[in-house]
Order: structure tokens, then sequence, then C-alpha cells
């Protein structure tokens, strides 16, 4: 996969001269687009949706019903598909509560694996408790991949739900997708896939992958926080109960009975991020403009310079595969990630260090903590050199 490097640096006025941004997998940093769709939407284009008979409302509704159509074509789905949420891990809990509560029994199990961030593993324990199903963990392989072939031979017809990562936020590697479906489903399972990762860099189509339920966030997208999306297939969402009750989500209430809106309306009570979604919908136009492709070509390029550089220093232990997805993972020997994350931060060089919201992930590679640099469209080889000068500092160090 070879392409010339991105050159979009200047449409990021938060990153400033110098400034190695190397913590993306956590959060993007903003494109002016985004920001000016922002800008806009608070200052001049600003009210109430799905309510207002004045022109303003009239026309913000319009703004934000185009952007869960512009979704809808970003991930191949239906707009009557796309349920606008907080972030993904609204989006999982949602799955966990309105379909999984009221779907499983005791004696049914929920399939997950070691790699799973908390959001796709909290919310399943949950509903474990709740309704007395059983929880079962994938391994990984040897170069910490989901283990599709254990998985295979794990599945019972016990098993309704699979929830995993398409790509892993601690060691980049990429899920299957389509096989990983196709043997949730031979088994009559449903399966949800966390893409917070993998939309921003990889093309995804719901419909080709086939999976039940997908989830994202927009502000790994580089769109604003506090939006996410969930994907679900429209005859599982329509026998979905709500997640909230409220304004917006309902057909008519009564004290004796309400009734509730058919999908998407049903799961977004109240007033919504207006605001949120219009910045969403710059941020995919934002990506589509530079291409999928041509962003997953650029970060490959980037995790091949940046495992090359490390690899060459003896300390350094490096996880995950050589083709992970935008995030390279790795420890110093014999000192802690957050030593070297604050060292490098002294050399303007900004990573992230911790379990990554993976402590399971962490007991199965043996550590504590790793060191997270992860690539975005505005990185180049100027933040892998000095990513790999400031480990050579950390080295000297603590020599």
């Amino acid at each position: 996969m070879t392409a010339a490097p991105l050159d979009v640096l200047a449409d990021f006025p938060a990153i400033p001269s110098g400034w190695a941004y190397l913590d993306t997998a956590a959060t993007s940093q903003k494109p002016r687009p985004v920001i000016d769709a922002i800008t806009r939407g608070y200052g001049e284009t600003y009210a109430t949706v799905h309510r207002g008979v004045y022109q303003r409302s009239a026309d913000m509704t319009l703004a934000f019903e185009a952007a869960r159509e512009r979704v809808a074509r970003f991930i191949g789905a239906k707009p009557q598909e796309v349920i606008f949420t907080r972030g993904a891990t609204e989006g999982i809990n949602l799955v966990a509560q309105c379909w999984a509560a009221t779907n499983l029994k005791p004696g049914d199990r929920i399939l997950l694996s070691m790699l799973e961030h908390h959001s796709n593993i909290v919310p399943w324990q949950m509903v474990a408790e709740r309704t007395g199903a059983q929880i079962d963990v994938v391994p990984l392989t040897g170069d910490h991949r989901i283990d599709l072939d254990a998985m295979a031979a794990m599945l019972t017809e016990q098993h309704k739900l699979v929830a995993l990562a398409h790509v892993s936020n601690v060691v980049g590697s990429v899920l299957d997708a389509k096989r990983a479906v196709e043997l949730a489903h031979a088994v009559g399972a449903k399966i949800l896939l966390d893409g917070c990762q993998a939309v921003p860099r990889l093309p995804v189509n719901v419909a080709d992958l086939g999976c039940d339920f997908y989830v994202f966030s927009g502000h790994k997208l580089y769109g604003p926080t506090g939006i996410g999306v969930l994907w679900g297939r429209y005859d599982l969402l329509d026998a979905m109960p709500p997640y909230q009750g409220g304004g917006s989500m309902i057909d008519r209430v009564t004290f004796a009975k309400t009734t509730y809106a058919p999908p998407p309306g049903r799961f977004e009570a109240g007033t919504p991020h207006i605001v949120g979604v219009v910045g969403l919908h710059a941020a995919i136009d934002y990506v589509d403009g530079i291409g999928l492709d041509r962003i997953h070509a650029h970060e490959t390029a980037l995790v091949t310079q940046a495992r090359d550089a490390l690899s060459q220093i003896n300390s350094v232990r490096l996880f995950g595969p050589d083709d992970s997805a935008g995030i390279v993972s790795f420890a110093v020997e014999g000192v802690h990630p957050h030593d070297v994350a604050t060292i490098l931060d002294e050399g303007n060089v900004a990573i992230r260090a911790g379990h990554h919201c993976a402590q399971p992930l962490m007991d199965s590679l043996g550590v504590p903590a790793t060191a997270r640099a992860s690539f975005g469209v505005y990185n180049g080889a100027g933040d892998i050199a000095a990513l790999v000068k400031g480990i050579e500092r950390v080295t000297r160090i603590f020599g």
C-alpha cells in the first residue's frame, strides 16, 4: 500500500509548530471545517430541532436530518437505522439495556474478547448480573489479534451475543469482521462491533459486514465530543424498548399509557446535541474529502516507520501486529509508561500512557500499562523522529 504522505497539518489550528500530537486514538484534533461548522451552528444558525414551526428551526431540523443521512451513506446504512448518542459508550449501553437485557435469560452466553475496551466489557457484565447470562472471553493470537479459530471452537447455540472491537484501541490489531460475523451468525448469535478506532481509519460498510449493531464516536473521527452513532438493523431496533423516556421519543402520551415513536426517534429522548451532529457531518465530509483509503495508507506508513525505528532500541518491547491500524503500543524496559510519557512531553511529544481502559488486556500482556503512540491525518515523519528521539532520551535517563 503506497501513497503520497498527507499534508493537511495546516487544517488543524490547535496543533502548534513543533508539537507532535500522537494521541489520536484517545481523541482527534479538529480541522478548521469542523470548527467553522460548530461556530456557525452556535453563532449563526442555532435553533431547536423537530419542534419549532418557525423557519430557522425548520432549517436546523433539515440540517440535523441531513447529518443522519450523511452518516448513513458513510457507513452503508439506511437513515432510519442511525441513532445519535452521546458517544460509543452510550451506544453499547443502549444495546445492552434495550436488546440484551430484554432478550437474554439464565443459561445464555455472551462472547467478548481479551482486548476489549472497558466500555465493551462492563455493560455486558451488568446485563449478565441482571439476566443470569454468562460471559466467555476469546483469547488472542501471538501477535495480539482476536483469535477467530478459538472463537469458532468456543461458540455454541447458547451464545446469543458477540461483542468485539473492529480495531483494538491498544494494539491496533484489525479484526476480520466479516469472518467474525459469519461465525456468530452460524450459531444464531447477534454481533455488535465497536468501530471507534476503525471508522476514522478504514472504509466501513455495515451492510457488507453483515453485523447486527455497530457503534462509533464522533470525537475520534475529527468531530466534536459528546456525539456518537449507534447503527442497528431496523428489525432489531423496531423490536427494542426505549432506552430513556422523555420528549421527542413518543407517539402519544396519556397518564394511562404511552406509545413510542418508531426508530430512530424512539431512542433519542430529549433535546439532542444539535451542533454536535452538525459538527459530525462536517467531520465526515472532511474525512471523505481526503479518502479513507489514503488515510489508511498514510497511517500504515507511519506505523511501519515507528515500529521499525523503535525496534532498533534494545530496551523497547513492541505490542501488537506489524500491520496495526494507526496505533503503536510499547514498553521501555525498567521504565513505567507514565515516566516515558512525562519525559516525551518535555520534548513536545504527546502520547498516552496507562491501561487505556483495557485492564484485562494489560493482564494478558503481563504489564500494568503501556505507552501508546497513535496517528492521525496530521502526523508525519517528523513526529516519528521526535518520538524516537524522546525514547532515546528516556533510555539515557534511566540507563
